[in-house]
């Protein structure tokens, strides 16, 4: 089976938009549920909690482990209702430019 790429705009999205879907996610789902894998993308998710567009944070898990989890930030929230929804609005996804024509 032959994926596509995904280019780092619609995969910050889909980060995103998981995130507000699920409320909060351990890291595992969210890469499953995104379809990313954990080395190649990780530091897509770490570039959206440096800029304050998602919330990283960790929960005990037994006595000395604990597990990381994300969840999306009011600024992440505003930054898809006024750039990504539009920008996909105007440009959608998997449009055949064929159809264009």
């Amino acid at each position: 089976m032959v994926h596509a790429h995904r280019e780092r705009i619609y995969i910050r999205k889909d980060i995103i938009l998981k995130l507000s879907d699920y409320g909060e996610l351990n890291q595992s789902q969210l890469m499953s549920y995104c379809g990313l894998n954990n080395v190649k993308h990780k530091p897509i998710v770490d570039e959206l909690v440096e800029k304050g567009l998602i919330i990283r944070f960790e929960e005990p898990w037994g006595e000395q482990n604990r597990i990381i989890k994300y969840r999306v930030s009011e600024k992440g929230r505003e930054i898809v209702k006024a750039v990504l929804e539009p920008y996909e609005l105007l440009f959608p996804r998997g449009e055949d430019k064929e159809k264009q024509k």
